[in-house]
């Protein structure tokens, strides 16, 4: 029950008084309030939306396994924590890049040392393509992009992978883009059904597949006639990047190499248009 007030020299003749206007700013007896920055473990409002903040909460995203595009150390910064937190990234295998601190800054000013980029899609295990595979009952179909680096390629080839009935994609970890916001965007939902994994070795990766009994081909100039090319059974397609094409490295583990024809000037495609171009004719072989 409510306890009654006790009146404190009571007057019922005497008016009340108006309350006084608090002053601007006051706090009565507390110190100030200071503006608060955001919590190490909540993403800033006006941060990009795949971008972590706070070394506690880039700490956390390691530890629970959450897919890193890659984390950006300001340069010198060598403290403990800092420290503690590059291990654990490599251990995980997180792209790390050491840049000036003005990068960090010009990306978001209360950054302390680092910023983490995280994928805008979850990745797919390796091993899940060919369960894909088996569960559809077909030869294994993969993509192996080899350097790829620009994101609106990605997602158009991821894209073209689902349209076509790959069953993957697979992409090198280090130096070549990954399912960033952009890719995802252009990708239009194809993640959603064709699996996309990430690798440390595409040798080691190539390797495999030829164990498992697919051919793998690589796009490259000079190759065979890809509309000649027996293109049935199971087997991985190597596209390269845009500038380059496949390094030599990857090229030499490949079974043959493959060219479309081209009747006018320019030397080659767009990597996701010579893509789209491979993966309709191994489409068109696999319906006979």
């Amino acid at each position: 029950m409510p306890y009654p007030r006790q009146d404190r020299d009571h007057n019922p003749n005497k008016r009340p008084s108006k309350p006084q206007a608090r002053p601007v700013g006051a706090t009565f007896g507390r110190p100030p309030v200071k503006p608060q920055t955001p919590r190490e473990t909540e993403l800033p409002a006006d941060a990009p939306e795949n971008m972590i903040v706070g070394r506690r909460a880039i700490r956390e995203a390691i530890r629970s396994g959450r897919d890193i595009e890659k984390l950006l150390v300001a340069r010198g910064d060598l403290s403990t924590s800092a420290t503690e937190i590059i291990a654990k990234a490599r251990e995980a295998n997180v792209v790390v890049q050491e840049v000036d601190r003005a990068r960090l800054d010009a990306v978001y000013e209360n950054h302390q040392g680092m910023l983490a980029f995280v994928s805008a899609a979850q990745y797919a295990e390796y091993e899940d393509i060919f369960a894909l595979a088996e569960a559809r009952a077909e030869d294994p179909f993969l993509i192996i992009l080899d350097g790829l680096t620009d994101p609106h390629n990605l997602g158009a080839i991821i894209r073209t992978a689902e349209c076509s009935g790959a069953h993957g994609v697979v992409i090198p970890h280090r130096r070549a883009v990954g399912l960033t916001p952009a890719a995802v965007k252009a990708a239009a939902g194809a993640q959603e059904y064709v699996k996309v994994a990430r690798v440390t070795n595409l040798t080691r990766v190539i390797e495999d597949m030829k164990k498992r009994g697919l051919w793998i081909y690589g796009l490259a100039t000079g190759g065979e006639d890809l509309f000649e090319a027996d293109l049935r059974g199971p087997l991985a397609l190597v596209i390269g990047s845009e500038g380059e094409g496949i390094s030599q490295l990857v090229l030499k583990h490949c079974d043959r190499q493959l060219s479309i024809p081209m009747a006018g000037q320019i030397e080659s495609l767009n990597a996701s248009v010579s893509a789209g171009v491979a993966l309709y004719a191994v489409y068109r072989a696999r319906k006979g």
